[in-house]
Parts: C-alpha cells; sequence; structure tokens
C-alpha cells in the first residue's frame, strides 16, 4: 500500500514531494508543505491532491521526513 494515495497520511503542514499536472509525463517531483488537501476521497490511486504553501497544486509521490526521502511509489 502506498501512503501517498491515502488521505489519513497527509497533513497540513507535511513536508512532500508532489507531481505537478505539466509534469505527469516525466515524473518531475516539486517539494512543498501541504498548505490545503484538495481531494475529498479517502483514497486515490495516483496520490492525493494537495496544494503547496506557494500555491502549486499536485499528487503526493514522496513523504520527506527529517531525516529521509520516502519514495511512495513509481510515477
Amino acid at each position: 500500500m502506498n501512503l501517498g494515495q491515502n488521505r489519513e497520511n497527509i497533513k497540513i503542514g507535511l513536508n512532500v514531494g508532489i507531481v505537478l499536472k505539466q509534469d505527469q509525463r516525466s515524473g518531475k517531483i516539486t517539494q512543498g508543505i501541504v498548505k490545503k488537501i484538495l481531494t475529498n476521497s479517502s483514497y486515490h490511486p495516483h496520490g492525493i491532491k494537495v496544494e503547496l504553501e506557494d500555491g502549486l497544486i499536485g499528487r503526493v509521490k514522496e513523504i520527506h521526513s527529517k531525516n529521509r526521502k520516502i519514495k511512495l511509489f513509481k510515477n
């Protein structure tokens, strides 16, 4: 099970890596802090959609902890 697909694992203030809509083909990861959780359902197969503090919107692919990066699933 991939953590970024479950809404319960995503919290406001969490440091995450997302894939922006325009980066879906390349899989480029953009890092930021979660400002708002946009997906209402408890699960999404491509990752929970979030808005970062800088206003960028994408689906969560990684959760970053203080010590390491956790890659959640392949692009």
